[in-house]
Order: structure tokens, then sequence, then C-alpha cells
């Protein structure tokens, strides 16, 4: 049967490097799943692959839309699907690489399908939450869906927004429409994840933020930063150096929280991954282990 080897873990933990090596291993491209570096214009925000990494292995979902662009897990969902479907013509085994958990997820489980969201009803609330901020609409959240306000992540103003968005449309709570039923996929998923001890992360995440901005993260956000309002734009990196930009921070405050919300997001995402069970754990570094692992996997397919 054919297999879809997820390649997955925290940011920084080294996923790019062996990706390469494993898509080579098992001749197959790379299916990018990361929710950032599918927009063009921003690879180094992004650590997006490089020339010479891309030339390397064939990628998908890498700077293939503007950042203008609308996109959502659930439309991820069903490009991935489709192209992994594809490769499976002509490549039995396909490597899917990445770190955004929803995006993992919408391949590997599926996503609730839910209403359309009538273009008004977003612009009504976008536009309430730049005059008013989160804070009411966090309470009509509480109001409307008391069940999915204590799951929400509340910081998140993107995922409250669209839960009070599906809320209006529909006139019913947002928790209504979410099954958690695990869509049944035509290929076998392996699942391979990439851990180091915190301390180790943490300083390679650090050292990146540095190389980061000695590639030239700095003008790469200052060009795109008339454009700050995007949702791509919306997210750890660029949002510091807009507010250095702005004057609310020094220039090395925006660097050490550059570093201190990745290294949050690392957590972050190590917390979603560590409840999966179906996850294989490795060290980046035990490559012949890995390896090893894979063929197994292979074999038995």
């Amino acid at each position: 049967m054919n297999t879809l080897f997820v390649l997955l873990g925290p940011t920084g933990v080294g996923k790019t490097a062996l990706s390469i090596q494993i898509a080579g291993h098992i001749g197959s491209p790379v299916i990018s799943a990361d929710s950032r570096q599918i927009y063009r214009d921003i690879p180094i925000g992004t650590a997006a692959p490089t020339a010479e990494q891309q030339a390397a292995v064939k990628h998908y979902f890498i700077a293939t839309h503007a950042l203008s662009d609308y996109y959502s897990a659930s439309m991820y969902e069903d490009d991935a699907i489709a192209l992994i479907n594809r490769l499976h013509a002509s490549h039995p085994y396909v490597l899917l690489c990445g770190g955004s958990m929803m995006y993992i997820d919408a391949v590997c489980k599926g996503i609730d399908e839910m209403p359309t969201v009538a273009p008004e009803i977003r612009e009504d609330l976008w536009h309430q939450f730049h005059l008013y901020g989160l804070a009411p609409i966090l309470e009509e959240l509480r109001h409307a869906d008391p069940v999915h306000y204590n799951e929400v992540d509340r910081m998140n103003h993107r995922r409250v927004i669209h839960a009070v968005e599906i809320c209006r449309m529909t006139g019913q709570p947002y928790s209504f429409f979410r099954t958690h039923r695990v869509k049944e996929r035509p290929f076998k998923i392996c699942k391979i994840g990439l851990c180091r001890e915190q301390p180790e992360l943490y300083d390679r995440i650090n050292r990146r933020v540095d190389d980061m901005m000695r590639l030239g993260f700095v003008e790469e956000a200052r060009r795109v930063y008339p454009l700050r309002s995007l949702n791509a734009l919306n997210t750890v990196g660029f949002k510091e150096l807009f507010l250095y930009f702005d004057g609310k921070y020094a220039f090395d405050e925006a660097i050490e929280r550059i570093k201190r919300n990745t290294r949050l997001y690392a957590r972050k995402q190590m917390t979603w991954f560590k409840r999966d069970p179906y996850i294989t754990w490795f060290h980046p570094d035990n490559q012949d282990a890995i390896m090893s692992y894979i063929n197994e996997k292979c074999r038995a397919s």
C-alpha cells in the first residue's frame, strides 16, 4: 500500500536538512506543511528551504501564494490530498515535512467541514477587531459558545474571530460543527517526530534568529512593512520587527523578543505533537536509526 511519511517537529529542530536526505532515500519530492512558507517574498522570515535545497529535491507548497492571498488549513487539506494521490501514482512513498500543527492534522486526520462565511460578516468582525481589540469578540464567543470559549487559545485572535464568524453566520455554536472524526485516507501514514533536549533546541533557535538577521531579515521585513495588516505577516519575527519600525521596541529588544517568542512557539508545537501516540520520535542526529525505521516501514507496506 502507498505510504505517506510525515516528518514533523518544532521550529529549529532540523527538519529541512533531514527532509532532503529522506526524500532522496525514498525517491520522493518534499511536500511542505508550513503555513507561512507557502507565501512569496518572505523566505528569510519563514526559514524556507534554500535555492540549493529546492534544486536538490522537488518541493511543493513553497512560495506558491501572494501575501494577500487567503489560504486556510481546509484549503491545504484539499490541495495536499489531491497532490499526494497524484504523486502516489508514480511514487509509492511520499514525504510531507513541516511543523504547522493544523496543516499536518489536515492531511492526517482531516478538517471538519465548516459553513462558508459571508464576506460582510468577516469584514465586520475584522473591522471590530481593529477598532476595539479582541476583548469584545471574546465576550461574544463566551456567550455564543461557552464550550469552545473554554477550549480555544484566547491569544490567537484569528481562531477566536473565525469561531465567532461561524456563530454569527449559522446561529449555532462553533463547537456544534466540530465532529473530530478522523477521515480515512487511501494510503498509510507514518509519522516521524524530531526532538532535542530543550537547552539544545533553544540554543539552535537563538542562533537561527541571529543567522536570519545576517541574511537580511530586517530588510525583508521592511519591504513588506506596508502590508503589515495581512494575515500572512501576523507571525513571529515580522510582528516584532514591525513594532521596532514603529519605534515601540529598540532593535536589541526586538531581536530578543523574536527569540523568546520563537522558543514559546516551539514549546507549543511540542505540547501539541506529544498528544499524538502515533508519532515515533528520534533525535535528528540519529539518522541511521531514522533510515532503518523508514526502510522497515517500506518493507511492511
